[in-house]
């Protein structure tokens, strides 16, 4: 280490220094991110992805000291040459205890901030060294460029053929481009074969349609947001044709056409082949010659954990475990984190194991007595065949030796780490201790960032239910609260959905709705959930797992293989249950039952399904069983409003007639608009029926407001007036009867206005009538001239005074006269400060000579609704007689 002016010292091996890049950044937290944003850029451009990961992890080390520790600039140089690169960090804090003949193991502890950059220098650098000077201190390191081939951008050592990657005979490796919308624009036939899908069926597509996980609220898929990036590399999954997952390992490349025009090229491969498109994370360590003296090199495990963890806690789970694996050379490695109340297990990241098969499953965290049956002591099982059970994680995955350690934060278990060997024996308690070591360092790193998912999670799941919320608000109807119900779970909660509803509690739960994200499985879905005995109704809060759609489903798909295969059928799970492969598929996974719980009362339930071998995690749960409660509500308020509105319905149509009666010589036509959702039994009434031989009573009236009390006086005031017409009373008499008896109500009377008339067709053509018209709109009377007149005179209205002294008025309708009666919900209809008013109702009238009486009263409700904009407020009888000329008898 010597001493010089900053930059001065600019030689590497080579005097020849082939390219430089520098920049210089602020005091501040986000400046160790661009800092290695910068590095990381320089070096691939530079063609050098081997070194990038070891040359960030020290540049952040470094760039750290100096704006958050020395709170000074930070100024950062590469310098690349022939056969090394060489990287500078200054800054302007030179007071700083000079480190000269130190040893590595003095630098600092790496639990400790100070030195620990240094520590790490020594780990991984070939070469480095500090420079101080009056106004600056520098620090720097050197990292050797790998020998290579003229041409060669990255190699890796020649390696034994037995430790080659494992792939298929055939690897097929899936072309997909994506345009700038996110649509699906090449597909080639590896994908076809890979997922099944022709490349017609998918071209035009998002690619987000297919993509299996994760469905998280608030977080999406991310695989919108990486097909932004300028490169991506990751895991997820595509769900194929057949209805199942393949995990697929994917790299992403953002390209642009000679137009400009941005797109984005997907090579995907099988997860289990991922070596055929994975960045090398570092490339060979340097060889014992090649360490300085007193400098010794650090566990590849250990060199990540000293680095700032990534945000992503998915991408940093799975890389722990790919480190976690090569470390200690084993064939599978996992990493479960536990739940809140530290009971259960949830598998959150794998490698080489099924992933698909085991992401979310949850195990016990005291799966058995003994100090190796809990998760919160290491344990090693050196024969896994000896203790059947001992790591439930493993049944069937061939695997024999297991090591697995607890990650603990202040004494709380918050998860545990294993590493797993297809041979017996392999690991002891040493592999233990070193694991032990690892999962310390980086156990408050995933905590942290399981908090930030699980923040980001709360805060999309607030949003998710409010959203909810307000759709189920919006609607009062059954059948459409069911659809939401279902829309509203798949696919952001699970693949599938089913909701059962139980009418009373002596009827058994009925399959109400079924829908599955893929509209092509809706049909045998629902074949198959209909032929298995539904759920128990259980009002216990909570999921419960459901396993007869998975069993059914299986077996089923059973049969139809061995039938197809010529071969006898398996014992009978139940009859009559036909299913395709695809199906079996589809319900295959974990399945989840909630109910539906209101006003103390189970209603229904609400099943969730996966596919195959898929779980839910908790998080999707608690979040499914607070919508689920929400759900019940609605779905009961809907089933309340659809009995009121039946019983409404059905007192309406009670308070109406039947059937109008034919009136010899006279065509009549009643047109009856009821106001509102038809929730509320109306006030307006009308009524056309036989007195006695020759003579019709006819009646339309209004009683004040809505509602039971409305209803009972509008019932009082129709059966009335049949029963006292008939007994021989006339117009006169049969109202002031009729009024005292709705006075004799008490409170519960209404005021009513009506208009009653007798009918007396006559063998000349014409027609007499006797009109009383008690509080009513008048009626009109249309001649064959065009002329409309009123044609009584207004009278007080009834259930307001005692004493009423009324009359009636005779008159005669000649062939061709029209007599109009209506209630005022016509005549009031507005439309702002406007309304239709007697005038513009005798107006319309006038343009209605010649027509039928059918024709009279459409074109009167036509023009009545076409006044206004907004729906009608009041309920509107139109009532229509009208002589027919002679020739149209």
């Amino acid at each position: 280490m010597g001493m010089g002016d900053l930059g001065v010292d600019t030689r590497t091996r080579s005097s020849v220094i082939t390219a430089r890049a520098a920049a210089t950044f602020d005091p501040l937290g986000r400046s160790v991110a661009s800092a290695r944003t910068f590095v990381r850029d320089t070096l691939q451009g530079w063609g050098h992805a081997d070194i990038v990961d070891d040359a960030v992890v020290l540049t952040s080390e470094l760039v750290t000291n100096a704006v958050v520790h020395a709170g000074t600039t930070a100024d950062v140089l590469c310098l690349r040459s022939d056969d090394s690169v060489r990287i500078e960090v200054a800054d302007r804090y030179p007071e700083r205890e000079i480190p000269l003949q130190q040893s590595v193991h003095t630098m600092g502890s790496p639990d400790r901030e100070g030195g620990r950059g240094l520590q790490l220098c020594a780990a991984l650098a070939a070469r480095w060294g500090v420079d101080y000077t009056p106004t600056h201190k520098q620090v720097w390191f050197q990292l050797d460029l790998p020998e290579r081939m003229v041409g060669t951008r990255t190699a890796g050592p020649v390696i034994a053929t037995d430790l080659l990657p494992l792939a298929d005979t055939r690897v097929r490796v899936a072309v997909v481009q994506i345009d700038r919308t996110g649509n699906v624009s090449a597909w080639n036939e590896d994908a076809e074969t890979l997922f099944g899908y022709p490349a017609e069926k998918v071209n035009g597509k998002p690619l987000t349609d297919l993509a299996a996980w994760p469905h998280t609220p608030g977080t999406g898929t991310g695989i919108a947001e990486a097909l932004q990036l300028s490169r991506w590399e990751g895991s997820y999954g595509i769900r194929g044709a057949d209805g199942r997952v393949v995990p697929v390992y994917a790299s992403h490349l953002r390209v642009r056409d000679t137009d400009g025009e941005p797109s984005t090229v997907c090579l995907l491969v099988r997860d289990h082949e991922r070596a055929v498109l994975q960045t090398p994370l570092r490339g060979p360590a340097p060889d014992a010659a090649s360490v300085p003296d007193g400098q010794t090199g650090a566990d590849p495990f250990d060199a990540f954990i000293g680095s700032p963890a990534p945000d992503d806690l998915d991408g940093l789970l799975q890389r722990t475990v790919e480190r976690a694996r090569d470390m200690l050379d084993g064939d599978a490695a996992f990493l479960l984190l536990a739940t809140d109340d530290e009971t259960e297990l949830e598998v959150r990241a794998s490698t080489g194991l099924p992933s698909a098969r085991q992401r979310f499953a949850r195990v016990p965290v005291e799966a058995g007595t003994g100090r190796y049956g809990s998760a919160r002591m290491p344990s090693v099982h050196e024969d896994l065949t000896v203790v059947p059970g001992a790591s439930p994680l493993l049944n069937g995955t061939g695997m024999r030796s297991v090591v697995t350690v607890p990650l603990k934060v202040e004494g709380r278990l918050t998860g545990s780490l294993g590493v797993a060997a297809e041979s017996p024996g392999r690991y002891s308690n040493e592999e233990a201790l070193r694991l032990q070591f690892a999962a310390d360092r980086i156990a408050l790193a995933v905590e942290s960032a399981r908090l930030g998912e699980l923040e980001r999670l709360r805060r999309g799941s607030l949003s998710f239910l409010v959203e909810a919320s307000d759709l189920l608000a919006g609607t009062l109807d059954r059948d459409q609260t069911l659809a939401l119900m279902a829309q509203m779970t798949v696919p952001t909660l699970a693949t599938w959905c089913a909701v059962y509803t139980i009418a009373d509690q002596s009827s058994e739960p009925y399959l109400s709705y079924v829908l599955h994200e893929d509209e092509e499985r809706i049909d045998g879905l629902k074949a198959l959930l209909s032929r298995i005995a539904p759920p128990d109704p259980v009002p216990t809060p909570g999921a419960r797992v459901w396993s007869a759609p998975a069993d059914a489903a299986h077996q089923a798909a059973l049969r139809t293989s061995m039938r197809s295969l010529g071969l006898g059928e398996p014992p009978r799970l139940g009859t009559g249950i036909g299913t395709s492969l695809a199906t079996a598929a589809a319900v295959g996974g974990e399945t989840v039952v909630l109910p539906l719980v209101a006003r103390n009362r189970v209603i229904g339930m609400l099943t969730l399904g996966k596919p195959t071998e898929e779980h839910f995690r908790q998080e999707i749960l608690e979040l499914a069983e607070d919508l689920s409660r929400r759900a019940a509500l609605a779905l009961d308020n809907a089933r309340l409003y659809s009995e009121r509105m039946a019983i409404s319905q059905s007192l309406q149509r009670s308070l109406l007639p039947p059937e109008l009666p034919e009136v010899p010589g006279v065509e009549v036509e009643v047109i009856y608009r009821a106001a509102g959702e038809g929730n509320e039994v109306g006030g307006d009434f009308y009524d056309l029926f036989p007195i006695r031989d020759g003579a019709y009573g006819f009646a339309i009236g209004d009683v004040c407001g809505t509602g039971p009390e409305a209803a009972a006086v509008t019932g009082l005031a129709r059966h009335a007036l049949r029963l006292l017409a008939r007994e021989g009373f006339g117009g006169p008499a049969v109202l002031e009867r009729l009024n005292a008896a709705i006075l004799d109500e008490g409170a519960r009377s209404r005021f009513l206005t009506l208009l009653y008339g007798e009918l007396w067709p006559q063998e000349d053509g014409s027609a007499i009538l006797k009109i009383v018209c008690a509080g009513h709109p008048l009626p009109l009377r249309l001649r064959q001239d065009g002329t409309v007149e009123p044609y009584a005179e207004p009278q007080p209205l009834l259930g307001v005074m005692d004493d009423l002294e009324l009359y009636e008025q005779t008159t005669t309708l000649d062939p061709g006269d029209v007599l109009l009666c209506v209630t005022d919900g016509v005549t009031e209809r507005r439309e702002g400060t406007r309304m239709l008013g007697d005038d513009g109702l005798a107006d319309v009238l006038t343009t209605c000579t010649g027509l039928t009486a059918g024709a009279v009263a459409a074109r009167i409700m036509r023009a009545v609704e076409r006044f206004a904009s907004d729906a009608p407020s009041d309920d509107m009888a139109i009532l229509a007689m009208r002589v027919p000329e002679p020739h149209q008898d």
